[in-house]
């Protein structure tokens, strides 16, 4: 039990500080729900879930590949916590929402799909943390859990910013998000040194 609550909770804080944090989707969902109201917000939040799965899967088949290579996957969460420490960089550094470029064209789900599959973090976050915390040891129902947790907080957070963001327009906010990014920050760090030490443990002589 306790292992499948860890992998909810890690799943519930990464999907919050990635549909929170600030980005190429998260200024488009903005722009969108500013400009056409919040379906049009509604429907970027849920660029994730439907743009996301390939990489997962890629990123899946890659590791199975080398999962038996304990030396390359100690590695590969080296290179996790490295990223996640980058996250958390970019949390403690969100003073405010993202600008709106009231110049660019009007966007659509389509675009939402696109722009997400060019912003090189997915690929980042699914290869060197999102695939190797599903195939930690343990039950397949931890990395279920995981992933259900992170979708479902990565895309209600996005779909609560393209709410709020709608419903108050112009106000685009502040302490709030500013706060709230530096607990996500350092909730990020300390999934890091946990990554960290998971990594250590595979590198040979340990």
């Amino acid at each position: 039990m306790h292992e499948l609550l860890t992998a909810a909770g890690t799943g519930a804080a990464l999907g919050l500080s990635a549909g929170l944090a600030p980005g190429p989707l998260t200024a488009l969902l903005i722009a969108e729900s500013l400009r056409h109201g919040r379906s049009a917000g509604l429907r970027i939040a849920c660029v994730p879930a439907i743009s996301d799965p390939p990489v997962v899967l890629v990123a899946l088949f890659l590791l199975l590949r080398l999962r038996r290579l304990d030396p390359v996957l100690g590695a590969v969460s080296l290179a996790g916590a490295a990223f996640v420490c980058y996250l958390a960089y970019d949390s403690f550094r969100a003073a405010r929402l993202p600008p709106v470029d009231p110049a660019s064209p009007p966007s659509s789900l389509r675009r939402g799909v696109v722009t997400n599959w060019l912003n090189p973090h997915p690929y980042l976050f699914w290869t060197t943390v999102g695939a190797p915390l599903i195939l930690r040891p343990g039950t397949r129902l931890g990395g279920l859990l995981f992933v259900v947790a992170f979708y479902a907080f990565l895309v209600g957070a996005k779909a609560c910013l393209a709410l709020l963001v709608a419903h108050l327009r112009q106000a685009l906010l502040g302490w709030w998000y500013r706060w709230l990014n530096r607990f996500l920050g350092t909730v990020l760090l300390i999934l890091a040194a946990m990554l960290v030490r998971d990594g250590i443990r595979l590198l040979p002589g340990n």
